[in-house]
């Protein structure tokens, strides 16, 4: 149904900011709440933050609070992760989600998945 192509990642030192990129396929993007998703090497996926399909609504990890911002362009078939003071501890692959139901901080419960894109932080 929804397609996800993440774009954006790269090498970047602490302290440095990197914007991520998620294009969606379809004409029906904007019935979608959107998420990003991060998974380290030999970590669990974990939780970034998430947007809902209705403006302004956003959820965020305790651990990106205050550094990340995620924002959606449905014009565009698109959602953003702006990346602003970027911690060591920021490095993993970044994934791009969408589900027809209200945001959810469990990656199980998250329908479609991009492939990743990586993020590596060096200080």
């Amino acid at each position: 149904q929804v397609q996800l192509i993440e774009s954006g990642g790269g090498l970047a030192q602490a302290g440095d900011s990197l914007r991520l990129s998620c294009v969606a396929s379809g004409r029906t993007f904007s019935d979608y709440s959107m998420a990003w998703f991060r998974q380290a090497r030999g970590k669990e996926r974990e939780f970034v933050a998430a947007i809902t399909w209705t403006s302004g609504g956003t959820f965020y990890a305790d651990s990106v609070k205050g550094r990340f911002t995620i924002s959606r362009d449905n014009s565009k078939n698109t959602v953003y992760l702006q990346m602003n003071s970027l911690k060591f501890e920021d490095t993993a692959v970044y994934y791009c989600a969408a589900d027809r139901t209200w945001p959810k901080m469990t990656a199980t419960e998250w329908q479609f998945w991009g492939q990743g894109t990586q993020v590596t932080v060096y200080s």
